[in-house]
């Protein structure tokens, strides 16, 4: 996947832009004039009243137009400096001066390099209120030392960062200028559906005010790109300078902004991206009132529920996040959260996995008592939890572990008391204790769960493993339990994971 970053160009390139006018689906559209009312809430009464979008996007695309803007971000980087004289063997220094004299030395920093470079990003935004702040993309107006905006009409204004969030790839700016400006405002994202007709504006290749329209491919598409990841999929045409830009439905409503594109290539395949609005409005609005994002924070490192596990713990279904780690000294220590807790629901709604817990309790926010219905040795119980401030520097401490595929008859390790000596050899940790796994049989289950030499197992079945004997102990109760697995909980390195190993064939 190709992630559109702006486009960056060094300065003094000059963008073209052409006007382009075409009947199919990409158009290049003139200003219009606002004169102290809002122009677009104007438009869309008449295109709702009765546009006929069999025939064309004509009318809709008039009345939202005013609002989407041109982004000229100018940032400075450092650039990389070379040392005097880099570690290159004698014989290729020889064989350079050998053939283009003594002094010459391809390896030898320039005299005079500057140290930093001037570069441009550009990207689109759109206006969502009448005094002009323009929502786009973080990674489009991040480290920006200086930014022009260029409205609909081609007017050039400059603009500051209110602020960003990187979690999400969403910034507002503010217009440098009085209002009042044409706007538009969110929809309803949650409404939308697989097969609604969209239409996309924004700047590609600097070609201002270019549409283009399409269909919704799909809804809450989660990309891994954050934890918070919620994306509408688009067909309708998007490229580089599109970043930051809206999608519309047919009411002339923001139902996205415009955040990247899947691309062997570098160029438009027909699968976009947009941030979805209903999440990029609670981002927007905190922005605008705090200048940053403040998120709700448990401190505690989670994973998916899969089968094995399920059945290791005797669950019922595979859902719900399970708790690997518990951070000291935060929301979840204090409420008594412990590792091997399958949190199941959060404030009377269910929790379906890590990914929906983690947007959960960052929505519900900083200070917020939240209960939290846990299983834990097969009991149901529910805790009040007073959550906490998400840290920047432990911001993926909710991302989930990835867990490889199971199935096999026996354990397929040998294992050790951790001793010092061991623990000097695979570089262990101080602090994590239990059995160190010392071989691991390809074709057996531990390697199909990605156990490998080096990694802990410090609980097996809920309870500490000391010896070998308290992993056999563990093996028969699951056995005696009908479990197909047994749970274990294994430290690589300081990070701990559940894995559900397989104890017999089926």
């Amino acid at each position: 996947m190709e992630v559109e970053r702006g486009g960056l160009r060094p300065r003094g390139r000059t963008l073209v832009r052409v006007a382009v006018v075409a009947l199919g689906l990409s158009v290049a559209l003139g200003a219009g004039v606002w004169a102290g009312r809002n122009l677009v809430a104007e438009r869309l009464e008449a295109v709702r009243a009765g546009a006929d979008f069999e025939r064309s996007y004509a009318d809709l695309v008039e009345a939202v137009v005013p609002a989407v803007v041109y982004v000229e971000v100018e940032r400075r980087q450092e650039m990389a400096q070379l040392p005097e004289e880099m570690p290159i063997p004698p014989e290729l220094r020889r064989f350079f001066r050998r053939f283009f004299g003594p002094d010459f030395d391809p390896f030898r920093r320039p005299p005079g390099q500057p140290p930093e470079r001037r570069l441009e990003a550009v990207g689109s935004g759109f206006i969502i209120d009448e005094v002009g702040h323009v929502v786009t993309n973080a990674h489009v107006a991040r480290d920006a030392e200086r930014i022009t905006v260029t409205l609909n009409d081609g007017t050039k204004l400059a603009a500051k960062v209110v602020g960003l969030d990187e979690k999400t790839d969403l910034a507002v700016l503010k217009l440098e200028s009085d209002g009042p400006f044409p706007y538009v405002e969110f929809g309803d994202s949650d409404r939308v559906r697989v097969g609604d007709k969209i239409i996309a504006v924004g700047n590609p290749f600097g070609l201002g005010g270019t549409v283009t329209a399409g269909i919704v491919s799909a809804t809450k598409r989660e990309l891994g790109v954050g934890p918070y990841d919620d994306f509408i999929q688009i067909d309708a045409p998007i490229n580089r300078g599109n970043s930051g830009g809206p999608t519309f439905n047919l009411d002339g409503e923001v139902i996205g902004v415009n955040s990247m594109i899947f691309s062997p290539t570098g160029g438009n395949v027909g699968i976009g991206f947009a941030i979805a609005a209903n999440l990029a409005k609670e981002v927007v609005t905190q922005l605008i009132e705090k200048g940053k994002v403040q998120r709700g924070w448990l401190g505690v490192l989670i994973q998916p529920v899969d089968e094995d596990i399920a059945q290791a713990l005797g669950l019922d279904e595979a859902r719900g996040a399970l708790v690997s780690r518990v951070e000291p000294d935060t929301p979840a220590a204090g409420a008594g959260i412990q590792p091997g807790d399958v949190i199941v629901g959060f404030d009377g709604t269910p929790v379906e996995g890590p990914r929906d817990l983690a947007k959960k309790v960052a929505r519900a926010g900083p200070g917020h008592v939240a209960r939290i219905e846990i299983i834990r040795e097969g009991e149901r119980r529910t805790l009040e939890v007073k959550l906490g401030e998400l840290p920047a520097e432990v911001a993926t401490a909710q991302e989930p572990v990835q867990e490889r595929a199971a199935g096999a008859a026996e354990l397929g390790m040998r294992v050790a008391v951790l001793d010092q000596e061991l623990r000097q050899r695979f570089e262990i940790p101080e602090g994590v204790e239990g059995l160190v796994i010392l071989e691991v049989d390809p074709d057996g289950p531990a390697a199909e769960k990605g156990l490998q030499p080096g990694d802990v197992i410090a609980d097996a079945g809920g309870r500490p493993v000391r010896s070998v004997a308290d992993l056999r102990a563990a093996v028969r109760a699951a056995e005696k339990a009908g479990r197909r697995a047994v749970l274990l909980r294994v430290f690589r390195g300081e990070q701990p994971r559940f894995v559900a190993l397989p104890l017999a064939r089926e």
